[in-house]
């Protein structure tokens, strides 16, 4: 028998917030929520035909280095600072950091990318996912939401809280980057959970430091990586957008 909306809700300890919450999260950072990650690499497939990424090893370097010194920590950081707007209904101060994120993106390519992802995020939250006060927030911003401002918008006017959130968006973006590159290197599925394995102390990390980090605190110092995502422009031939 279905279970209607009325009904209460057991879900082995979690209260009928938390579970709303963790539902929307797997549905929102889920490989089949349509925002097309999986047509980008963020420079990876480059890094690939370079020779900088070879086998498991050195593609949890490479990873670990994007998460803490590279977009990993920036889109951790301003995916906390815009929840943390809208959260408080600061439309002013969620369009600077709406602005800045847009402003942060080293390539073209890897613009298209997080705007792309972040427009699909946006628009099928509102068909789908709609909240009280999301359209005020996305009108509140002169500049399109980047992807990880997106993510932020949406689960703070859901109430989701924000830690988790943040955890599972460097989930997401990490399990994208090893599902590019286990096609691209090639990795075997074992590989791959390895790799996803190597770094789950290293999404921690991120996520901690994104925590208690301000806007000052924002920089990259991943140059082989900015590299990769504006080589792979003019690359001859290609399987990923960016």
């Amino acid at each position: 028998m279905l279970m209607t909306t009325n009904e209460p809700i057991s879900a082995g300890g979690l209260d009928e917030g938390e579970a709303a919450a963790l539902y929307r999260l797997m549905t929102w950072l889920s490989p089949a929520f349509p925002v097309g990650g999986f047509s980008y690499s963020s420079g990876i497939e480059w890094a690939v035909e370079a020779g900088d990424i070879v086998d498991t090893a050195t593609l949890a370097d490479w990873l670990d280095a994007m998460l803490g010194d590279g977009s990993g920590f920036c889109d951790a950081t301003f995916l906390v600072h815009a929840y943390r707007a809208a959260e408080a209904d600061e439309k002013a101060a969620l369009n600077d950091i709406a602005e800045l994120a847009a402003a942060f993106v080293p390539s073209r390519e890897r613009q298209l990318e997080t705007s792309s992802q972040g427009r699909a995020f946006i628009d099928i939250a509102r068909a789908a996912w709609d909240a009280d006060g999301l359209d005020a927030m996305v009108a509140a911003c002169r500049t399109p939401m980047v992807y990880p401002v997106a993510v932020g918008v949406v689960a703070a006017q859901h109430g989701v809280p924000l830690a988790p959130t943040l955890h599972a968006f460097l989930h997401a973006l990490v399990s994208n980057w090893i599902s590019a590159a286990s096609r691209l290197v090639p990795l075997g599925q074992t590989d791959s959970q390895r790799v996803l394995v190597r770094l789950e102390a290293a999404v921690a990390a991120t996520a901690n430091r994104a925590l208690n980090a301000t806007l000052d605190d924002l920089g990259s110092a991943t140059f082989r990586a900015d590299l990769a995502s504006l080589r792979h422009e003019t690359q001859y031939t290609r399987l990923f957008r960016s």
